[in-house]
C-alpha cells in the first residue's frame, strides 16, 4: 500500500514537471509565430507570483498614498485634525464670548452706578460655611453691637456721611496715582486736561479707585495709555506710560497696580505721568481731590 503511494506521488511530480509547448500560430496559414516551452509547476510558482505582486502593489496603495481616502469606511486623518482644531477654534470663541458679556455688563454697571455688581473671569466660588455663632441664642446688647460692627456703610469709602451714595466727586476717597512732584498743572486753556507728575524711574502707578479698564492701549502721541471707568461717571486716564500691567475688562481695586511710569509717546519729553480725571464727560482738577506731593 506504501509502495503504491509512494508511486502516485512520483507519477504526480512527473507530471508537474512535463514539458508542454504553447503555440501561437497564424489561423489561415499555420505559420509559427511564438512558442513558449511550459511545465504546470511553472505555470503555478508564476501565478502565485503574480498573485502576491498584485497584493503587495494594493496594500503599498492603500497604506502610502491618497487613493486609502477612497475605500469605504477608512478614516481621513485631516478631516480629524479639521474637526479637533473647529473644536478648539469653537471653544476660543465661547471662552472669547463670555469676556466681552462681562465686560458689558460691568461697564453698564459702572455707567448706571452699580459698581459693586461687577464681576471678575477669575471669580471662584467660594463653599458656604455653617456658621455656628450666628445659631447661637443672642441677648439685645450683643446684638446691637453686631449690628453696629457690621454696617458695611461705616467702612464704604463711595459713601457720603448720612450713609447715602455720594452724588459729588467731592464724596469720594481718591488713592493717589504716584506720589511726585508735579511739572505742569491742570489748564483748560492750554488744552491741558491734566496734570505732570515726576517721580523716580520704573515708579509704579496705581489706580485711583475701584473701576473696570476701558481702554489699554498705544497711541502715537500719548504712548501707552491705560484709562478707568469708575462708578458715577468718573473716569482717570493714565498716559505716557512704559507698559502697562491691565487689559480692557479687567476689574482693578483702589491703589492696585496697572502701569509703570515711562516716557512713550510724541508729546512727551521725559519720565512722567500725564493724569487726567473726567466727571461727568468734563476734566476736572485732580489737584483738587488728590494729594500728589
Amino acid at each position: 500500500m506504501a509502495k503504491e503511494q509512494k508511486k502516485e506521488r512520483l507519477k504526480l511530480g512527473a507530471r508537474l514537471r512535463n514539458k508542454f509547448r504553447l503555440v501561437i500560430m497564424n489561423d489561415e496559414t499555420l505559420e509559427e509565430k511564438a512558442s513558449l516551452l511550459l511545465s504546470p509547476l511553472n505555470v503555478v510558482v508564476f501565478a502565485g507570483t503574480i498573485i502576491i505582486t498584485l497584493i503587495t502593489f494594493t496594500i503599498y496603495i492603500i497604506a502610502f498614498t491618497p487613493l486609502r481616502e477612497y475605500i469605504p469606511g477608512y478614516t481621513d486623518m485631516k478631516i480629524r485634525r479639521t474637526a479637533i482644531k473647529n473644536m478648539l477654534r469653537t471653544d476660543s470663541l465661547q471662552k472669547q464670548i463670555s469676556a466681552q458679556d462681562l465686560y458689558i455688563n460691568n461697564l453698564k454697571n459702572l455707567i448706571t452706578g452699580q459698581s459693586q455688581k461687577t464681576v471678575s473671569l477669575d471669580t471662584v466660588s467660594m463653599p458656604q460655611l455653617y456658621d455656628t455663632i450666628r445659631s447661637l441664642t443672642h441677648s439685645v446688647e450683643d446684638s446691637l453691637l453686631r449690628a453696629e460692627i457690621e454696617n458695611p456703610q461705616d467702612y464704604n469709602l463711595d459713601y457720603s456721611s448720612n450713609g447715602s451714595r455720594g452724588g459729588s466727586i467731592s464724596n469720594f476717597y481718591f488713592f493717589t496715582p504716584l506720589k511726585g512732584a508735579i511739572t505742569t498743572r491742570f489748564n483748560t486753556t492750554d488744552k491741558h486736561f491734566g496734570v505732570d507728575i515726576v517721580a523716580g524711574p520704573d515708579a509704579v502707578i496705581k489706580s485711583v479707585l475701584d473701576g473696570t479698564v476701558v481702554m489699554a492701549d498705544w497711541t502715537s502721541q500719548n504712548g501707552y495709555v491705560i484709562a478707568i471707568q469708575h462708578s458715577n461717571n468718573l473716569m482717570s486716564v493714565y498716559k505716557h506710560n512704559s507698559a502697562l500691567l491691565k487689559s480692557v475688562g479687567n476689574v482693578v481695586k483702589a491703589g492696585e497696580v496697572i502701569a509703570i511710569i515711562g516716557n512713550s509717546g510724541e508729546l512727551s519729553h521725559g519720565p512722567h505721568l500725564h493724569f487726567e480725571l473726567w466727571y461727568n464727560g468734563a476734566p476736572v482738577n485732580p489737584t483738587d481731590y488728590i494729594a500728589f506731593e
